[in-house]
């Protein structure tokens, strides 16, 4: 099945004392490490405040295809703002100026196959461990910083999910946090307005996390006493993050009487089957950019989870396997042929937003150049399950692009590096993200 062709026009184990504790205030204790994740979850993702004064609001789409792309047919030969561009990158051919394609970068330590997805935003090492832990993902990272400009902080989309297990967005905690793929539902959420006796009802809800936080906070000054200095630190920051989270859900109870943005498009027709891949991905970046049209999000993760996808259906080319098989292909060049169809499409369909996005005009700018779109894989070959090498596509946000950064293929370049480039553009101070050493070298703001 081919793409829609419509396309939308607008929109803490902290306790740990010098004196030992009573099993009743430990648990009075760990209850307060742990309501902190629960609470969060009381802050809804569709209800947040807004802040005016930001004249140049920049947005970051990460996109992650969990079998990745053919090397051979990715990579260019040739490095430099003059390389050749590769079979693939030729379907970008009229966006040149307005990429950068990468090689030689992964992320350090994040190895174990598969799993790897997981940890494409996080970087979080040996991610196929036992007792693995995740860290913060980029776009949560960003979505705790600046996501209260918006009605949502974040959007968390995948395609054809493995539900529970896989996902690009992860808590501070290192929680996975579930992807929508339903593009009606995600549309709903963004654009149809609630009825107002549905918007006093949340508003309730709201009210009733604000008393419980009130409680905890009581909770926690008391046990502040009876704990020792190391301890008054954590709390301290525990202070501050429900200081912070009290401010959000301040913000979330004003946004909850306001009327969300009008746009011309209606509630799409979700595909029936997860054979319709292609389909499901065309709408989900069709409700990207209408959520970065509307100002609704400015941090969007969608995790194509290509591993989890049955033969797909592709126009009129004919699959004989399923999408995981396919990626395993010997070399057999009658899998390699549906592989690079499979690809053309990927780079299509990317091609297609960011005609879309440049279309857009905000503020003498295009949306192109106000959004990042980060387009790669947590596998550098999908054939033999390699974390390094990672085929990185790097467009807009205002960056001079239209070139290969080329980097070691064997000892590779932190990727991490990226996203601190990524934060720092979106006016986030930062120098630091997971295992980064520094910004991206070589990428230049435009």
């Amino acid at each position: 099945m081919k793409p829609s062709k419509s396309q939308p026009t607008v929109s803490m184990p902290f306790v740990s004392t010098r004196h030992a504790l009573s099993r009743r205030r430990f648990l009075v204790g760990g209850g307060i490490a742990l309501s902190l994740p629960f609470l969060e979850s009381m802050s809804p993702v569709f209800a947040r405040g807004a802040e005016a004064g930001v004249s140049t609001p920049r947005r970051m789409f990460a996109v992650c295809n969990n079998l990745g792309l053919l090397p051979d047919e990715f990579f260019p030969k040739t490095t430099g703002r003059d390389y050749t561009p590769s079979p693939y990158l030729q379907e970008l051919r009229d966006h040149r100026d307005q990429f950068t394609v990468f090689s030689g970068v992964s992320h350090p330590d994040v190895d174990g196959g598969h799993p790897a997805d997981n940890c494409f935003l996080t970087a979080a090492p040996h991610p196929g461990s036992g007792g693995f832990r995740n860290t913060i993902s980029l776009d949560q990272y960003i979505a705790e910083r600046i996501g209260h400009l918006t009605r949502f902080p974040s959007l968390n989309l995948g395609v054809n999910v493995d539900r529970g297990s896989r996902s690009l967005s992860w808590t501070g905690s290192g929680v996975l946090i579930p992807c929508e793929e339903k593009a009606s539902d995600v549309f709903r959420k963004l654009f149809l307005q609630g009825s107002p006796e549905e918007a006093e009802s949340q508003v309730r809800k709201l009210e009733l996390g604000q008393s419980i936080l009130d409680s905890v906070a009581g909770q926690a000054t008391a046990l502040k006493r009876t704990v020792g200095g190391a301890d008054r630190d954590r709390l301290d920051q525990y202070f501050t993050s429900v200081r912070e989270l009290e401010q959000r859900m301040k913000m979330s109870r004003e946004w909850e009487r306001k009327p969300k943005p009008t746009v011309s498009a209606s509630v799409p027709l979700d595909p029936e089957s997860p054979r319709d891949y292609m389909e499901k991905v065309q709408l989900m970046y069709d409700l990207a950019r209408l959520a970065f049209e509307t100002d609704s999000t400015r941090s969007i993760a969608l995790l194509l989870d290509s591993v989890n996808s049955p033969v797909i259906e592709l126009g009129e080319t004919k699959l004989s396997e399923a999408y995981h098989n396919l990626s395993h292909h010997g070399r057999s060049e009658a899998k390699l042929s549906q592989l690079r169809e499979i690809d053309t499409w990927h780079m299509r369909l990317i091609s297609g937003l960011m005609t879309q996005l440049k279309g857009i005009k905000e503020q003498g700018d295009t949306l192109l150049d106000r959004t990042m779109i980060l387009y790669g894989s947590n596998l550098g070959n999908a054939n033999t399950h390699v974390t390094t090498n990672l085929p990185i596509l790097f467009a807009g946000g205002g960056f001079k692009h239209g070139q290969h950064l080329a980097f070691d293929r064997e000892r590779n370049y932190p990727l991490p590096n990226l996203f601190v480039s990524m934060l720092q553009r979106m006016g986030i101070e930062s120098d630091k993200f997971a295992s980064s050493t520094g910004t991206m070298r070589g990428l230049e703001v435009g």
